[in-house]
């Protein structure tokens, strides 16, 4: 009974339907919970990665799949919702030194507070993120710090948590991972990745530039893990 109770844990996955977050549903998959992938129509420009989201989730058994249409372009204020242009070539010193203009104001406080009302819903006393600290740095909401805030918040907001039902759980299995140990561990998972998209501006095709942070960052992973990336990138890559 113990073993068949593990089986029916169950939890929210914020899926996007790029390397990290793939990644996560995987972990949480063999981690032996039933998983509830979350994604969203954000207004994005790399939309693909909903295509892709969608792949992934019914290729790993997800119980149920919802996209959320939000809209965060009307809102406005970062290069993957409107017309900042995609910051492309950057040394990986430069990605490393402020907040870049592919930060979307808000972004995952708005995402977690919908997975929060999801789990809620659901019966999930688990969330997972595929947030990472080392690589995104320059992001907000991306630290151990703020998950930790707003893991204490959610079990303030929630009936299930005020009522003292449940307790929930904000993992973020990738946050101290190198790009390259996440591919690592993903492909021990089996995780698929050319069934994932990473690219902040691809072309009308889908095809990964190759040259903003997120794909240079992809390409240097699968580089120091010693592992051909199988996306298909427009011109030269570079590592």
């Amino acid at each position: 009974m113990a073993q068949k109770n593990r089986k029916e844990k169950k939890a929210v996955v914020l899926l996007s339907g790029g390397l990290d977050s793939t990644t996560v549903l995987a972990i949480a998959k063999d981690a032996g919970f039933v998983c509830y992938c979350l994604s969203f129509k954000y207004g994005q420009r790399q939309s693909v990665e909903l295509e892709k989201a969608k792949e992934n989730s019914a290729k790993m058994g997800a119980a149920q799949h919802l996209v959320l249409d939000i809209g965060l372009d009307r809102i406005g204020g970062s290069a993957l919702t409107g017309a900042l242009e995609v910051p492309k070539g950057r040394s990986f010193e430069a990605m490393a030194e402020g907040i870049p203009q592919t930060y979307v104001p808000g972004r995952n406080t708005i995402f977690l507070a919908y997975a929060m009302a999801w789990a809620e819903v659901v019966g999930a006393d688990d969330i997972f993120i595929g947030v990472n600290a080392l690589d995104y740095s320059g992001y907000p909401d991306c630290r151990p710090e703020y998950i930790k805030a707003f893991e204490k918040m959610a079990r303030l907001a929630t009936r299930a948590g005020t009522e003292g039902k449940r307790t929930l759980r904000i993992h973020a299995p990738l946050m101290h991972s190198s790009k390259k140990d996440i591919i690592q561990q993903g492909m021990e998972l089996g995780v698929d990745y050319s069934a994932t998209h990473s690219c902040y501006d691809p072309g009308v095709d889908g095809m990964a530039c190759g040259q903003c942070d997120a794909c240079r960052l992809r390409l240097k992973g699968f580089a120091e893990a010693g592992i051909d990336d199988p996306l298909e990138y427009q011109g030269k890559r570079e590592e």
